[in-house]
């Protein structure tokens, strides 16, 4: 069933792209740009495959932003030395710069991620939304019936929702943020409470509610009590940020053509770009 909104993780979509791409496509200087097709590729695809009447593509304006550092210090410290390949690092402009060739809407806000971006714009947003992301932070923001999250597995996608939730954590549906932070997650450099793990996290949660009810029920070490309140707010998508809901969709593409063109073949990526456009051209027929 098509949704009202397909919302994007930019960063997700495009590290998938960089790195499930075999072919080593060389621009004109000898550049590596093989996540430029790829994303618009897997772009298309995901358009075509879920119907949406609306798009929008969320990006990083700081993967590691200063204020969830200051918080819990290890936050993605793992990832510190090379945040992003150096071979991908100039396609990403380059990405943005083609999707807003298309007409794509790309929405950023300073010292946030994209993940605080979607949370913002699916709170705005009327109607269903699809959330097309590996990030399983976004998992917070399911909603039945309103809101779920695509996640790629190597099945294919995988819907999340509520029910799915559950069935994988053994927690109620909207409560994956506060399990998160109560077993750790490695992945963001969450350490977890000493000595809970999956099962015991699950177990809290289900008797406690939340954290908020964990804090409060529960005795606990103060360094243990401080780690869990500075947690989940870092964990916890920003869905207040002072951003417009854009229009996701356009009566008539691409938004700038030359400009398209000239990007596309400057990155070899000219058929992937008419595939793109053929998918959002669908798109805004279907909307009506």
């Amino acid at each position: 069933m098509a949704c009202d909104w397909l919302m994007i993780d930019g960063p997700s979509l495009i590290f998938r792209a960089y790195y499930g791409t075999r072919t080593r496509v060389a621009a004109a200087d000898g550049a590596r740009v093989n996540a430029v097709p790829s994303t618009l590729d897997r772009l298309a695809r995901l358009i075509r495959q879920r119907r949406p009447r609306r798009v929008v593509v969320a990006e990083d304006r700081a993967w590691r932003p200063a204020w969830r550092v200051e918080l819990i210090p290890g936050y993605k410290s793992h990832r510190v030395a090379e945040p992003v390949p150096a071979a991908l690092a100039p396609q990403i402009p380059l990405i943005v710069e083609l999707l807003d060739a298309v007409g794509i809407d790309v929405v950023g806000a300073d010292e946030h991620e994209a993940e605080d971006v979607i949370a913002t714009l699916t709170r705005l947003a009327a109607g269903t939304v699809e959330i097309a992301s590996g990030d399983r932070d976004l998992f917070a923001l399911v909603e039945e019936p309103r809101v779920r999250v695509l996640y790629p597995e190597k099945a294919g996608l995988a819907v999340i929702d509520e029910g799915e939730v559950t069935r994988r954590y053994e927690i109620p549906g909207r409560r994956y943020a506060d399990y998160a932070i109560l077993r750790g997650d490695p992945s963001d450099g969450l350490p977890g409470l000493r000595g809970v793990g999956s099962v015991s996290a699950a177990g809290l949660i289900r008797r406690h509610g939340d954290i908020a009810g964990v804090l409060r029920d529960r005795p606990l070490r103060d360094e243990d009590r401080e780690y869990l309140a500075r947690a989940i707010r870092v964990v916890t998508p920003v869905a207040d940020l002072q951003l417009e809901l854009p229009a996701g969709r356009r009566y008539v593409y691409p938004a700038a053509e030359a400009r398209m063109e000239s990007l596309a073949a400057q990155a070899g990526a000219l058929e992937s770009c008419g595939r793109l456009l053929g998918a959002v051209r669908a798109m805004g027929r279907a909307s009506g």
